[in-house]
């Protein structure tokens, strides 16, 4: 096994993280202030990813136009869904939430084979990034490169906004204590509609960046999304921090793992994710507290 092939497959498992950790983001977020487990996740990530493909097909649109307009799409129609749908169950059981959104996740991801069917299509790499450049252990291509670096910009900014910000310092105050937050003269109803937007829009932009690598079809969501809830139980149930780091290293380890032994590729995770509930079960950088409120 030579240097070249595990640097190949050190950087595979860098850009699965990159979209790990972006889509595990939004769920974080919008469990932080919600206390929602978003199972239409996924399906927003797909529509992210034919966002992309429509615009491209039916407007013309390049895919740095998508990059920017498609998540936005996508967020307000999270935003919709929050305000007609989710809002109405949030005084009950979190469990009602929790399968509203899974079955509007099926709704959408049938409603999606309906026109589309199941094989999928291709999204083609932009011109500007295709190729590759050598990394010196290993050549790799350009644009999965770029999906490392905007991932993890996305990310770092996202949790300076949010840790660091005023904005940010309204969300947490919103979280922790919604009733005085609101006696503050801040709008607490709006501040919730716009960060499960917010979430939901970091799903589509994870689905816009993997469409070139991927083929784009209806059940892409389904596939990784289930991947995504076990890293978010692995770093702490609403800890950004955790999202994001345990994104990366689940994708490196998911990656090295299938090098090692490939049979326990795709179990390797839920293996890591039940070692760390035993030791902590309020994952690596969550707190009891942040699972119970």
């Amino acid at each position: 096994m030579g240097l070249s092939y595990l640097g190949l497959q050190l950087f595979n498992g860098l850009v699965s993280g990159a979209f790990y950790a972006l889509l595990s983001l939004g769920l974080a977020i919008i469990f932080g202030m919600m206390r929602i487990v978003n199972f239409a996740h996924g399906a927003m990530y797909m529509l992210g990813a034919f966002g992309a493909y429509l615009a491209a097909k039916w407007l013309g649109l390049p895919f740095w136009w998508a990059l920017l307009l498609v998540p936005l799409a996508v967020g307000l129609v999270g935003m919709l869904c929050e305000r007609t749908l989710i809002r109405r169950l949030m005084p009950l059981d979190p469990l009602y939430n929790l399968l509203l959104t899974f079955g509007l996740a099926l709704v959408i991801e049938d409603f999606m084979k309906l026109f589309f069917g199941t094989q999928g299509t291709p999204y083609a790499i932009p011109a500007s990034l295709a190729g590759a450049v050598n990394l010196g252990i290993t050549f790799y291509p350009i644009y999965r490169l770029l999906v490392i670096v905007l991932a993890t910009a996305i990310c770092v900014g996202v949790w300076f906004a949010i840790e660091k910000t005023s904005l940010g310092a309204k969300i947490r105050a919103a979280t922790e204590n919604p009733t005085l937050t609101q006696a503050f003269g801040i709008d607490v109803s709006m501040l919730t509609t716009l960060v499960f937007g917010f979430g939901v829009a970091l799903a589509a932009l994870a689905g816009v960046l993997a469409a070139p690598t991927t083929n784009v079809t209806p059940v892409m969501g389904s596939d990784i999304i289930i991947t995504t809830f076990a890293v978010v139980v692995i770093g702490g149930m609403g800890s950004i921090k955790g999202s994001i780091i345990t994104g990366y290293l689940v994708g490196v380890i998911a990656a090295l793992g299938a090098v090692v032994y490939p049979p326990i590729a795709n179990t390797l995770i839920f293996l890591i994710m039940a070692a760390v509930l035993l030791v902590r079960p309020s994952g690596l950088f969550g707190s009891p507290e942040q699972v119970a409120r």
